[in-house]
C-alpha cells in the first residue's frame, strides 16, 4: 500500500464509479481497477461493493477512507511546509547578538518579521568570541559581533562603525564634560570597560591608548550592560563604551562625551560560516540588511 494507491482509492470513493474516477485521474479504467484490486488483496478485505450503478464503501472501506484522508492531508501539509521552509517563508532564524548589540536590531527584526511572519527566532546574546564559536559549531547560523576578531573562517558583512564615548556620573566627575574630548583625558578617570581582556572592545581601547603613550586606569570589566550603567550611575567608575550603549542609557545623572580619536572606533558586522549551507530564512535576513551596493 502506497500513497498513490490511497489517492486513487479516495477519488474512487468520491466519484462512486471507476470510470468517473479514471477520467478525473486522466488514466484508463483497467489500470485503476487493477490498483483497487491490488489494494484489496493486500489488505485481505473488500473495500467497495456495487450498489446499482455506483460503488459503496464496505465497513473496511470506510475505515481505510478515514485514514487515507488523514494521511493524504499530512502529506500535502508536509510538502507545503518543506517548500515554505526551503523558500524562507517558514523556519527558524538562529542568530547571535553581541552584548553590545545595536539599538537598531529590534527595528531590523520587526521589519524582517513583517516580510516573513511565519519565521520563528532563536536569539542568543554573548561575547563576540563565544558567538564565533557558536556559529562554527552550527548552534547559530548568523551572529552580530564587535571587531576586531580573527574571521578567516567566516563571511563578513560590515554593518557600521561607531565612535566611543566616555560616560560618567556627576558624582565621579562634577565638572561638565565637553561634548567632545581628546583620548588623553580618559587617563584621569577610573574606567570600566564593557568587554573582557583580550576581546575586541578591550583590545581596541588599550591599543588606542598605547599609541598615545599612556595606560588607562581600568578598575573593572563588565559585559552586563544594565549592571555597567548602574555602576556608572553610582559613581563607581567612568565607562568607555561604543555609541550604542550611550543610546541605551536614560539616566539624567550621567553625562557623556564623544572621544575624538580616529584610532578609537568600534566596527560591528554580521558573520556566517564560509562554504556551509544557510537556511533560506538566514539568506533572506542577510539580503535584507545588506547595503544596496553589496547586492549588485
Amino acid at each position: 500500500m502506497d500513497i498513490r494507491q490511497l489517492r486513487y482509492f479516495t477519488i474512487i470513493v468520491e466519484e462512486k464509479q471507476i470510470s468517473a474516477a479514471a477520467r478525473r485521474l486522466h488514466m484508463s479504467q483497467p489500470p485503476l481497477s487493477q490498483q483497487l484490486k491490488a489494494l484489496e488483496d493486500e489488505l485481505g478485505s473488500a473495500l467497495v461493493e456495487r450498489s446499482g450503478k455506483h460503488l459503496e464503501l464496505t465497513e473496511a472501506g470506510k475505515a481505510l477512507y478515514s485514514y487515507a484522508l488523514k494521511l493524504l492531508q499530512l502529506m500535502d501539509e508536509a510538502k507545503t511546509e518543506v517548500q515554505e521552509i526551503g523558500s524562507g517563508f517558514k523556519g527558524v532564524l538562529r542568530i547571535g547578538i553581541n552584548t553590545l548589540s545595536s539599538v537598531d536590531l529590534p527595528d531590523t527584526l520587526m521589519r524582517f518579521k513583517e516580510n516573513y511572519p511565519q519565521v520563528t527566532y532563536k536569539i542568543q546574546q554573548n561575547e563576540s568570541a563565544q558567538l564565533c564559536s557558536m556559529v562554527k559549531s552550527r548552534v547559530l547560523e548568523l551572529a552580530i559581533i564587535r571587531l576586531p576578531l580573527a574571521l578567516d573562517e567566516f563571511s563578513v558583512l560590515h554593518l557600521n562603525t561607531e565612535p566611543f564615548y566616555l560616560m560618567a556620573s556627576r558624582k565621579l566627575i562634577p565638572e561638565p564634560l565637553a561634548p567632545e574630548i581628546p583620548l588623553e583625558q580618559i587617563r584621569n578617570y577610573p574606567l570600566i570597560l564593557p568587554s573582557t581582556e583580550g576581546l575586541g572592545v578591550h583590545y581596541t581601547v588599550l591599543m588606542a591608548c598605547a599609541k598615545h603613550r599612556f595606560e588607562p586606569r581600568i578598575i573593572a570589566e563588565c559585559s552586563d550592560i544594565p549592571l555597567l550603567l548602574s555602576l556608572v550611575s553610582s559613581g563607581f567608575g567612568a565607562a568607555v563604551v561604543p555609541e550604542t550603549i550611550v543610546k541605551l542609557h536614560t539616566r539624567h545623572d550621567v553625562q557623556v562625551a564623544r572621544i575624538a580619536d580616529p584610532d578609537l572606533t568600534s566596527p560591528y558586522a554580521l558573520i556566517w560560516l564560509k562554504e556551509h549551507h544557510l537556511s533560506q530564512a538566514a539568506r533572506h535576513f542577510i539580503d535584507m540588511i545588506s547595503p544596496p551596493a553589496s547586492r549588485e
